[in-house]
């Protein structure tokens, strides 16, 4: 039972997966410049259900806060809405409660609760082993490349654009993954430079990544020249593809290309927790979005 009573009713399962996630006008995007409402309410939504995608959970139910600046028109706050739902559809989630209010500018807050009925079906960033192989689903630095068209830097397909403001969750992909038995998952929200090294750090063991192995999206290249940086870097430290990055033994790559399109990008190895990025065998240096805390 969902939006109508005072709370939300769920039929449980025997485990739950439960993620929260918020973006804020001014700080994940700038409304009217670098999103619709409609793409917000996607991006809000979209986001959230990365997190289960990287689990391998079950998606189940999501719950939104939504706060409305003075002004902001019904035909907004209904398109917004509509395009949760559009995804939220697509994905199979239901959006079941939740809570309206007031707020100086436009922020959601979302939380979205997938379901698995035995531990071993989520995955986690912990489980990496040396001698792993690293995967990544899709195209990298589309979002990254994305963005500085939409923000007049440089010029390139409409479809980056698209990407940026209306990313699409890997929910199907990660399940897959995680039936085909990946050691370790997780999403590319911050960019790959610094998720490879929250999987690294949480497994306790070095991720060597191959920049120039990299699945860049079409037309990449071309933004990151207009740009005058090197391609990979688009890739891997503009973050917000929101695509998985994977790590599973050799003898089940095949299982995992069969449940994923998948790139080979790198390796699991002993070491310190860190990451190693080359190019052309040189080591280089950069890092993705750092979180305050």
């Amino acid at each position: 039972m969902g939006s109508g009573d005072d709370a939300a009713v769920v039929r449980a399962r025997a485990l739950s997966v439960t993620s929260t996630d918020a973006m804020v006008d001014g700080v994940h995007f700038r409304l009217g410049e670098t999103a619709s409402a409609a793409d917000a309410g996607h991006r809000a939504l979209a986001g959230a259900l990365s997190d289960l995608a990287a689990m391998g959970a079950e998606p189940g139910e999501a719950y939104v806060v939504l706060g409305l600046p003075p002004g902001f028109a019904r035909s907004d706050a209904l398109a917004l809405g509509d395009a949760m739902a559009a995804l939220a559809e697509r994905c199979g989630v239901a959006l079941i409660g939740g809570d309206v209010t007031a707020a100086p500018v436009l922020t959601l807050a979302i939380t979205v609760v997938g379901w698995a009925d035995e531990p071993a079906q989520l995955v986690l960033r912990s489980g990496a082993r040396p001698g792993d192989l690293v995967g990544v689903t899709g195209s990298l630095g589309a979002s990254g490349a994305g963005l500085e068209i939409v923000e007049g830097r440089a010029s390139g397909p409409d479809a980056l654009a698209e990407r940026h403001r209306r990313p699409q969750p890997r929910v199907a992909e990660g399940r897959a993954l995680a039936r085909a038995g990946a050691h370790a998952m997780i999403d590319l929200s911050d960019g790959l430079a610094s998720d490879a090294g929250h999987v690294a750090r949480a497994s306790g063991v070095t991720l060597e990544i191959d920049l120039d192995a990299l699945p860049l999206a079409d037309g990449v290249a071309d933004v990151a020249r207009q740009l005058g940086r090197p391609a990979w870097e688009l890739g891997a430290a503009a973050g917000e593809d929101y695509e998985l990055l994977v790590c599973v033994a050799p003898e089940d790559r095949g299982a995992a290309q069969s449940a994923a399109p998948l790139t080979w990008i790198g390796a699991v190895g002993d070491g310190p927790p860190e990451v190693r990025l080359l190019s052309g065998g040189v080591a280089q240096t950069m890092r993705g979005f750092q979180h305050r805390l």
